[in-house]
């Protein structure tokens, strides 16, 4: 598999589970009282915010991971094992959060709101980094 394509990979692993989580989080903003809405998008912010940083860095050291294969590799080189480890641990976590019938509405709204929005810029980010050639 060339780079671009190994780009391509990366930003549909984190791209489409960030349209998901910020559907989730929106659709739980429509059940949360108005007089909450301000505080949670203050805290959605902060969770924004707090991602941006944390994801614009692992997709730069990723990138640069990327770049530094040979024109033609595995699906699986894409991320170094510490990367496919971040991502399951992150999906797991989202699966028990699903499962958990005492999470309140308000955290969801706020952390998946956050968190979606944060995940579609670094699959974005990707594809930039890809078709561009530049991190």
């Amino acid at each position: 598999m060339g780079r671009k394509y190994l780009f391509l990979l990366a930003a549909l692993i984190w791209g489409i589970p960030g349209v998901s989580i910020t559907l989730k989080g929106i659709g739980a903003y429509r059940s949360v009282a108005s007089g909450q809405v301000l505080w949670l998008l203050l805290v959605t912010a902060a969770v924004s915010v707090s991602f941006y940083f944390m994801f614009r860095r692992i997709v730069g050291r990723y990138s640069e991971r990327i770049y530094s294969l040979p024109s033609r590799v595995t699906p699986l080189q894409t991320f170094p094992m510490r990367g496919w480890l971040l991502l399951f641990v992150m999906m797991g976590l989202g699966i028990l959060l699903k499962h958990i019938p005492s999470v309140p509405n308000q955290f969801v709204a706020s952390f998946y709101t956050g968190l979606g929005p944060m995940l579609i810029l670094s699959a974005v980010r990707f594809l930039r980094n890809g078709f561009r050639g530049n991190l």
